[in-house]
């Protein structure tokens, strides 16, 4: 029988294989006039909805927190907003190779953060993949022949390595302390919609989806759950039994 860990190992890359999937639906909804800041509202209340009704359907137990719990979740849910806003704006004011390889940074903070403040050991074989891991993003995204050189750009895809760091980190903590990660994934998203629709166009996002509701309705559904409610999912419940540092390199 496959170990937890194990299992983990195999789900953090599926949640990686997820997330790969963004610059996807970027492509496809940028064209119908969606800011960065309407993808993310669609993304964050589309997966808010989705884990809302899963849990009202299977266990309505896992509703229960508490006031300190609701004061983490609000910071883990500003740094989804954070990481989601910079990441989609990069790729626009970049290209999407540049963002991605920026982006994907972020592991060394982590790292760095957690054998400095949770006590993990650093090692050669640590190193040495995430230099691998580096040079992998490198040649897969194609930013070899790809980077376009934007200063606000680049800032822009570093502060998304930062605020994606930040999320790790937190969430690690999270459950660290024995949260469920179901608990822990719906109150996040529901604080990442509650800010993004307060600081977009919400009528404007509307009028957008009313004039072409197909491709629009079907991608912004694809958009929450594809590259978020699963991939985090899968994220926050492998961060109970792998190291962040780990974590974050094989996402």
């Amino acid at each position: 029988m496959i170990s937890k860990k194990k299992l983990s190992f195999c789900l953090i890359v599926l949640a990686g294989i997820c997330w790969g999937t963004s610059p996807v639906f970027v492509h496809y909804l940028a064209p119908y006039s969606f800011t960065s800041l309407h993808m993310t509202a669609i993304r964050g209340t589309v997966s808010f909805v989705c884990m809302l009704l899963f849990v009202l359907i299977t266990n309505r137990r896992l509703l229960r927190t508490t006031l300190k719990d609701l004061l983490l979740y609000a910071v883990i849910g500003a740094t989804l907003f954070g990481t989601a806003f910079c990441y989609y704006s990069a790729m626009q004011m970049t290209s999407t190779s540049t963002a991605v390889v920026l982006m994907y940074t972020a592991p060394i903070y982590v790292m760095l953060y957690s054998v400095l403040f949770m006590d993990e050991k650093i090692s050669a074989v640590k190193i040495i993949s995430l230099i691998l891991m580096l040079a992998g993003c490198c040649l897969v995204s194609g930013i070899i022949t790809g980077l376009k050189f934007n200063i606000a750009g680049i800032l822009v895809g570093v502060l998304t390595s930062w605020i994606y760091a930040a999320y790790n980190v937190l969430t690690k903590i999270s459950v660290q302390s024995k949260r469920e990660p179901v608990t822990v994934t719906l109150y996040s998203f529901m604080f990442m919609s509650i800010i993004a629709i307060s600081v977009c166009d919400p009528i404007a996002l509307v009028d957008n989806i009313a004039a072409s509701p197909i491709p629009t309705v079907p991608l912004g559904f694809g958009l929450g759950t594809v590259t978020f409610v699963m991939p985090y999912f899968l994220f926050t419940w492998s961060m109970k039994h792998l190291p962040a540092g780990v974590a974050s390199a094989l996402s």
